[in-house]
């Protein structure tokens, strides 16, 4: 199951779309063109779990994450992905102190309130494996003693697609760690000609204004998961996920685990589109980025094919009326 959030100060009673839609405002100063993805990943935030985001060099995958950091106020730390990587570059290590005669832990990059992992599928499965802990349990173990991380820890990864040279394909549990899933592209003529303009990208995050704090941004995202959601829309997550597991071309469906994941995940995209309640449209939303990397095909994890095979279901399984 996910790291339950714990609220820190403020009132755990409050209304979160205030903050939500004054996030979307602020990391749209500097990512243009993307609104799929900015959405997905303010989902993603808000829903108290990880983004993967997958694209080629140069579309703004970093901007994104850095973007996020400066518009919550919080601590940005960045690995930096290459075949060499070792587990200890991410999660720290134990120094030897020469004059307090002791061991002392020296914090990695992965503690921060935002952490970008560049190119995660060019780390070697023993460092990919070295991450499981910190985005399961929000806490990291070295020679045996564990280091809570900061709240809300919320780690966006970035991959090249499959195929490019030197690529380690990230393992089923490893994805599973993800709440949703996104792909980024190249961005429309006018948001292009807007950032050669000198609006939006790199240049713009100097101007980026906190809006919220990590504090209260963890009061936020314990409030989204109270958001309503009727019983008919709940029976709705089930049939989708359900559907995952019976269908032809699936070897293995969505665990239980996703079903949490996807039901999170559209609390966060109902508070993100201003509403109080759960609709089944939310649920359609995010179902294909919540659940496409969770699904094993019969010719193995193909993100892709996991999902349009979503997208497929969530078009024939019947909603609630209303």
């Amino acid at each position: 199951m996910q790291h339950p959030i714990a609220p820190v100060g403020g009132d755990q009673h409050r209304d979160p779309r205030p903050v939500a839609a004054s996030l979307w405002e602020a990391v749209g100063q500097a990512v243009r063109g993307a609104q799929e993805t900015v959405r997905l990943a303010l989902v993603a935030l808000l829903a108290g779990g990880h983004l993967l985001v997958e694209g080629m060099p140069g579309t703004g995958k970093t901007l994104l994450a850095k973007s996020l950091a400066a518009a919550i106020g919080g601590r940005f730390g960045r690995v930096q992905c290459t075949p060499d990587l070792l587990p200890a570059d991410v999660t720290g290590t134990s120094v030897y102190g020469p004059r307090s005669g002791e061991w002392e832990f020296r914090p990695g990059p992965v503690f921060a309130n935002v952490v970008l992992v560049d190119e995660v599928n060019r780390a070697s499965p023993r460092t990919q494996a070295a991450l499981l802990e910190p985005m399961e349990e929000h806490q990291v173990t070295v020679d045996g003693e564990t280091h809570r991380l900061p709240v809300p820890f919320f780690l966006v990864a970035t991959q090249n697609p499959y195929g490019s040279a030197g690529t380690f394909p990230l393992p089923e549990s490893q994805l599973d760690r993800f709440a949703l899933v996104a792909e980024l592209g190249l961005p429309g003529r006018p948001a292009e000609r807007e950032i050669l303009s000198g609006h939006g990208g790199v240049d713009a995050l100097d101007d980026i204004v906190p809006v919220t704090t990590p504090a209260e941004l963890a009061s936020v995202i314990a409030a989204v998961r109270r958001v309503h959601c009727a019983q008919s829309v709940l029976d709705y997550v089930l049939d989708v996920v359900d559907a995952t597991r019976t269908h032809p071309a699936s070897l293995l469906g969505a665990s239980p685990r996703a079903s949490l994941s996807l039901l999170h995940a559209a609390r966060a995209h109902a508070t993100v589109m201003q509403r109080d309640f759960v609709s089944p449209d939310d649920v359609k939303a995010v179902a294909p980025a919540a659940l496409g990397h969770r699904i094993t095909l019969s010719n193995g994890v193909d993100l892709a094919a996991g999902t349009r095979l979503v997208r497929e279901i969530v078009g024939t399984v019947a909603g609630p009326r209303s």
